[in-house]
């Protein structure tokens, strides 16, 4: 039977290490993780799609909520890293905080296991959703160089499939063989995004502030940035029969005439609204269009595509349905505005996916030369510039750049929003649609390379939990055990690669779920596309699988960070440290924000139109089930190893606060 001081003090020794790290360095190893050039391309789709039709108006305060919670839970790492510098990670600073404590020393294990558990479901459940976002990513990018092999409209299910599990797996491997991204890399990252991110935002609100109302603009005619009209054919099925419009209850949408009442053919039947898209010539070129809607094939004799920033447009409501629909915003205001608290709380629990990260830098004591003082400092301002600085920019310059010609509907319904947007503002700045696909590209280049080095630190971190809990016998032991050459914890890496491959394609198989795409185009019926398709129709009543597990991760970052409050009230109640605002006030901020958003989860769908209650509550249901297995191993592995749940006895401990 092990004693309580051989179950603590494994977790609790460190080897004594040189570090190398200064502030600089350890601020580039966060900032990385953060990758604010990748979020934006990745989770702007999720926030415009999720809690449509409104909810996207709130998107840029919905960040600055999200940036409150985070600053309020990166105040509580701070202060933990402080004082214990060396500890690293939640996981462990549980274990010290409650046995430094006279009297709640007996749920030191407790707490312990029930942050690392929680842990879990942040740590494991997130390189999964990097990979399925990169998997889409890949996928937008196959249109690009295969148009005729790959839709637009639809990725290949087979493509992102294969390119999930051989993506987790050589990222694996990078982590297993130890060279997971130094800190030189991480820094020609964060500077290459910064850069990137800059020159999108700088030319997006170039091009609204350059593109007045009723000027000629750009738009997207499959994929091509044109400035003229197109010419507009009813979409048909596989078999050649056309599509009326469907409404919310999935039932034909008639014409209305200007009484709004249904208009009827010669027969008394009511005629309904047919589904358009835009034509195409044999070559895949948009065929333009006169003032008439008349194809044509003389530019000279095209109409052009007027800018429309009204407010008129800016939200429309169906007279049928009477439901609103936000498509842009007519003023700069609007951008910042909160439009909604239910709005802004939609969005803040999307945007926490784009925030974390910051808390990892609190894993590298060891590497730091004065882990005291630099790692709290790291902590604070990879989240200030990355966050406050990059994403709020960058935030505002993409929904400041919607207009008619691009509305948020159209990018929750688009694979890469962010790269159509950067093929509308390059053709713009670079003189043609060529260009505006070659500028996509390099910013793609630079996205999926971030991509890379954000799995790695997700997966490299997460197996490292799992290590630790491994080591202290609080999981199956066999995680706990390191290569004997790379000295990796080989056994988690591998456990963490499989299973980031099957969440990766949990994550792209019903990724437009909730949406209602035009039918795939019967020249791609290929072995790309011979299974995991579904009809327009079918979509629109399945749950958005990447919406599942975006709010799965974000879940388990809720609670973790909820926890490292209640571990940072805890830690300084009884220290001569003690700050009544960042040990008590801050906290507790921190942990009903985080609370709140998870509350959220259950209330949200009956508070905001729009809002499914479908992803939510399967989210809620996993991270149920997580926490009955947790609490059940929990109780059955101490029975059967003779471990204490509840300490009798303070044990000895090897690393103390300073």
């Amino acid at each position: 039977m092990a004693t309580n001081s051989q179950q603590t003090s494994a977790s609790a020794a460190k080897p004594q290490t040189t570090g190398t790290l200064g502030l600089t360095g350890l601020t580039s190893n966060a900032m990385a993780l953060i990758a604010p050039g990748a979020f934006l391309w990745l989770t702007y789709q999720i926030q415009a799609l999720y809690g449509a039709p409104m909810a996207g108006a709130a998107m840029w305060f919905g960040i600055v909520a999200a940036l409150l919670l985070c600053f309020a839970t990166a105040i509580s790492y701070a202060e933990l890293s402080k004082l214990y510098p060396g500890a690293g990670s939640s996981y462990l600073y549980a274990e010290q905080a409650f046995l430094s404590k006279t009297h709640a020393y007996k749920f030191a294990r407790v707490a312990k296991f029930f942050t690392g558990w929680a842990s879990h479901l942040y740590y494991w459940v997130y390189p999964g959703c990097m990979v399925g976002v990169t998997a889409i990513l890949s996928g937008y990018l196959l249109n690009q160089f295969w148009p005729d092999t790959f839709s637009s409209s639809y990725n290949s299910p087979l493509f992102m499939i294969l390119f999930c599990v051989v993506f987790a797996f050589g990222v694996a491997y990078i982590a297993f063989r130890g060279v997971g991204g130094t800190t030189g890399v991480n820094a020609i990252i964060n500077v290459v995004q910064i850069t990137a991110l800059l020159v999108f935002t700088v030319i997006a609100i170039g091009y609204r502030l350059q593109h007045p109302q009723g000027s000629q603009g750009y738009h997207l005619s499959n994929g091509v940035a044109v400035k003229y009209q197109v010419a507009q054919e009813v979409v048909k099925d596989d078999k050649g029969v056309p599509q009326p419009v469907m409404d919310a209850n999935n039932k034909p949408t008639p014409q209305l005439d200007a009484n709004n009442k249904p208009v009827l053919d010669d027969k008394g039947q009511p005629v309904f609204q047919m589904q358009m898209q835009d034509s195409q010539d044999k070559d895949g070129n948009p065929v333009l269009a006169d003032k008439d809607g008349k194809p044509v094939t003389d530019e000279k004799l095209a109409a052009p595509f007027t800018v429309d920033y009204g407010a008129d447009g800016a939200v429309t409501t169906d007279p049928a349905t009477k439901i609103s629909t936000f498509n842009y915003h007519a003023t700069a205001a609007s951008v910042v505005a909160p439009h909604g608290f239910n709005l802004m709380f939609i969005q803040a629990c999307i945007a926490i996916l784009i925030l974390v990260g910051f808390e990892s830098v609190t894993a590298m004591g060891e590497e730091a030369k004065n882990a005291k003082k630099d790692i709290p400092r790291a902590v604070l301002l990879s989240l200030l510039i990355q966050g406050l600085f990059c994403y709020l920019l960058e935030y505002f310059a993409a929904n400041y750049f919607l207009h008619n010609g691009y509305t948020l509907p159209m990018a929750g319904a688009s694979g890469a929003p962010i790269g159509d947007m950067m093929v509308i503002v390059g053709s713009w700045m670079f003189g043609s649609y060529a260009a505006g696909r070659a500028f996509m590209l390099v910013q793609a280049f630079t996205v999926f390379l971030a991509l890379i080095g954000t799995t790695l630190s997700c997966l490299s971190t997460g197996a490292r939990v799992t290590y630790a809990m491994g080591r202290d016998e609080e999981v199956p032991s066999h995680f706990g055990l390191l290569h004997g050459k790379t000295l990796s914890p080989y056994r988690a890496i591998w456990a963490l690669a499989a299973l980031s491959a099957v969440l990766g394609i949990v994550t792209v198989a019903m990724y437009l779920g909730g949406t209602t795409p035009s039918a795939l185009d019967p020249k791609y019926h290929n072995i790309w596309y011979s299974f995991g398709i579904f009809k327009p129709e079918t979509y629109t009543k399945l749950p958005n699988t990447l919406v599942i597990i975006t709010l799965i991760s974000n879940f388990g970052t809720f609670l973790l960070y909820m926890i490292t409050c209640v571990i940072a009230m805890v830690a300084f109640k009884e220290h001569h440290l003690f700050n009544g605002f960042k040990h008590m006030f801050v906290p507790i901020f921190g942990l009903l924000a985080n609370l709140a958003c998870m509350l959220f989860y259950l209330v949200g769908p009956f508070t905001v139109a729009g809002m499914s209650v479908k992803e939510p509550y399967i989210a809620l249901g996993v991270c149920a089930l997580w926490g009955i297995y947790g609490a059940f191993y929990f109780a059955k592995s101490s029975k059967a190893k003779g471990r204490e749940t509840i300490l009798t006895s303070k044990p000895a401990v090897t690393a103390l606060a300073l």
